[in-house]
């Protein structure tokens, strides 16, 4: 599968879909997402520290968090965030260093900022997937994982036709349908010095998995 461009996945379109999405997303994707989110705060907290979550969208996964360790929450939707700064005002939770605005593909953190990157439903909603893990490792400390809970398309079937046949609406919406693993693998061979560490489905439907990548250079 071709790497997305800008003309059938942009940044614009995202930050739309997502703006749109906002009033509603937690209605409608917190019941449905609550394993994987819990999956993916259960892997950060084994290492803890300081913990980056790009796409944290209206804060919903924030006060799952150990108050022992730091948060700080990025998305490219303002409504979004202007959402989840109100729940970290409602909740008092004084753990989180900060919410802002930024783009996955270009973090506005120095190299190896953080201990742990979550990234929770975003790789298949960025225009350039790969270089927003590329983003994801120059923030992270040796030592230090990306644990992602993404989609992994199906490879054949029919859940790789329905895929397919959805992937325009799903555009649309803020996602991709079709995403291989075969482009997390060919990433992973980088010379960036991380590996893989785990990959297993996640519910509803195993269309996600939990992915998590270690660093190990220094």
């Amino acid at each position: 599968m071709a790497v997305a461009t800008a003309t059938d996945f942009d940044k614009d379109m995202v930050e739309r879909a997502y703006d749109r999405w906002a009033p509603v997303y937690d209605l409608v994707f917190g019941p449905v997402f609550e394993r994987g989110r819990r999956a993916s705060l259960e892997a950060a907290e084994r290492i803890g520290g300081r913990i980056l979550e790009v796409g944290v969208g209206t804060g919903i996964s924030l006060p799952d968090y150990s108050k022992t360790n730091r948060i700080f929450g990025v998305d490219i939707s303002e409504p979004m965030l202007r959402k989840a700064r109100q729940r970290v005002n409602d909740l008092g939770l004084s753990n989180v260093e900060g919410i802002a605005v930024m783009d996955a593909q270009c973090l506005e953190f120095d190299d190896k900022s953080f201990d742990v990157v979550v990234a929770q439903y975003v790789v298949t909603a960025v225009p350039d997937p790969e270089a927003a893990l590329d983003e994801f490792a120059r923030v992270l400390k040796p030592g230090g994982e990306i644990v992602l809970l993404s989609r992994v398309g199906a490879e054949a079937g029919l859940r790789r036709a329905l895929e397919h046949l959805f992937a325009p609406v799903a555009r649309q919406l803020g996602w991709r349908t079709e995403f291989a693993w075969e482009r997390y693998a060919r990433w992973a061979e980088r010379p960036h010095g991380l590996r893989l560490v785990e990959r297993r489905p996640i519910p509803p439907l195993g269309h996600f998995s939990l992915i998590r990548f270690v660093k190990t250079a220094t």
